[in-house]
């Protein structure tokens, strides 16, 4: 149930602000569903994203809204940025799982460059 209600969250608004560990969990399973939203719609796939979500509205935003914006994209739906703050009560980190926009790209971790010592000849 609660990746149920965190996923139906974001879909809804497109940004939600939970613990670290949660958005990680919750990161594969919305873009399953965003993936199965990507062909259009089909009511086999309708009735199995509306399985998993709790709101039958923030399914048809789904397949009508947020499905074909990502048609052209092959997958990486989803952004998490970690918050440099912890929760007051138990101090768990924070972060915040938003959906990309269209054209929005990800930039892949760069590693610095070696430099390489001069060889001794």
């Amino acid at each position: 149930m609660l990746l149920r209600n965190l996923a139906t969250a974001l879909l809804e608004h497109g940004r939600i602000t939970t613990t670290l560990p949660k958005a990680k969990e919750v990161q594969p399973y919305v873009e399953k569903l965003i993936t199965l939203a990507k062909d259009g719609w089909n009511l086999n796939n309708f009735r199995r994203c509306l399985a998993v979500l709790t709101s039958k509205s923030v399914t048809y935003r789904l397949f009508y809204d947020i499905g074909p914006r990502y048609k052209s994209r092959p997958g990486g739906y989803t952004r998490i940025y970690k918050l440099a703050r912890v929760r007051q009560g138990d101090a768990a980190a924070m972060a915040v799982i938003s959906l990309l926009g269209e054209q929005e790209q990800i930039k892949a971790p760069t590693r610095p460059a070696v430099v390489s010592s001069p060889s001794a000849s």
